[in-house]
């Protein structure tokens, strides 16, 4: 296993200033998942850090070596591709074992060393099928076989599952958890789906333009994000933003929409933004942060009627479209929650997990 440090590492298309001096330490064993946007630079963060690109400044650290000068051979990785890159004339069992064979690892070793990946995965019925004869998820279990077999310092996953379909795709994320609880390599795992990223991570990374926006623990990015970016790239469905004026009132606060009504901020979210009087804002408030009302309600929980412009069951829940101060939100609701459209329904909004966003910098402020 190994360690990885990236140290002001730039790459440039031509122009395009891909990734912009990015300082990243990922930890012996952790897994972490880069993530955002197309065109953030993930994917080019990934292939320089293989090999496959070559940085224009700073420096790549793989168990302590700089390895800018190795070719993606000498770097002892691993990695496993969005399209499978499966050799069609060889069967699973030698498509595993390529690679071990390019190096002349022992052929008693090399079926050792399939036999024990392929259990691991679920393909060992599999080993004397060609590539044709598999679906996509079991295609990418032998891409990701004749990973394990090397037994590298480091894995590298570049969107492996955006090819498969919505069940095929959780069960791999589940199979893909697992591995990495089972053999403890380091793994770095590139995807633009952050719900990918939140289940598999340990770390989530969340690029934008060629810059680390924020890191740490998916919960962390979820429940404290710095910007309104992150804020509202974490969540499905995501975030509503809702423009809005921060109005104090004695030792309390509101927010005041453009369009009339206002919401009481729960003091905790008021104290620190007393100098912010008059100031444009936008409130985010995330779809599981509605619940319909019943009963006495906790500090910073408060009432909102409105009418359900729009229903969307899913079987467990219901999202439910509304509208808050002239903008369309989404609340996310139990299945039986609401019924019909244009159903009026009195809802109640956590207001101790509201994310105030200032607008002119983007970053959040409570």
């Amino acid at each position: 296993m190994a360690d990885v440090k990236l140290s002001g590492v730039h790459k440039y298309y031509g122009n395009v200033h891909a990734v912009r001096g990015v300082d990243l330490t990922i930890a012996d064993g952790e897994f972490a998942v880069l993530v955002g946007p197309s065109g953030c630079g993930k994917s080019t963060l990934l292939r320089t850090i293989a090999g496959l690109e070559d940085p224009d400044g700073g420096t790549i650290t793989i168990a302590g070596a700089v390895v800018n000068d190795l070719r993606p051979r000498e770097r002892n990785i691993a990695m496993v591709f969005q399209n499978y890159a499966l050799y069609p004339y060889l069967t699973v069992s030698e498509n595993i074992a390529f690679g071990l064979r390019a190096r002349k690892t022992p052929e008693i070793e090399i079926r050792k060393r399939v036999s024990e990946a392929a259990e691991m995965l679920g393909i060992g019925n599999f080993l004397q099928r060609y590539p044709r004869q598999l679906s996509g998820g079991q295609r990418q279990r032998v891409a990701i076989g004749r990973a394990i077999v090397r037994k590298a310092d480091l894995f590298l996953f570049d969107e492996p599952l955006s090819n498969l379909d919505a069940q095929l795709r959780d069960e791999m994320r589940t199979e893909i958890k697992r591995l990495h609880h089972e053999i403890t390599t380091t793994m770095i795992y590139v995807t633009h789906d952050q719900v990918e990223a939140m289940t598999l991570a340990d770390r989530i990374v969340l690029l934008r333009d060629g810059n680390i926006e924020q890191q740490g623990a998916p919960l962390e990015l979820f429940e404290q994000p710095r910007t309104g970016f992150v804020a509202g790239f974490l969540g499905s469905p995501s975030i509503n933003l809702i423009p809005a004026t921060f109005r104090t009132n004695g030792p309390g606060a509101a927010v005041v929409f453009q369009t009339g009504g206002e919401l009481t901020l729960p003091s905790a979210k008021a104290r620190p933004l007393a100098n912010m009087d008059g100031r444009d804002i936008l409130v985010g408030i995330r779809p599981q942060h509605f619940s319909r009302a019943g009963g006495p309600l906790r500090e910073g929980v408060v009432p909102y009627s409105a009418t359900a412009d729009l229903i969307q069951p899913t079987g467990t829940r219901t999202f439910t479209t509304i509208r808050i101060g002239g903008t369309d939100a989404v609340a996310e609701l139990q299945a039986h929650d609401v019924s019909s459209h244009g159903e009026r329904i009195d809802l109640a909004i956590d207001l101790n997990r509201v994310v105030l966003i200032d607008p002119a910098s983007g970053l959040v402020i409570a």
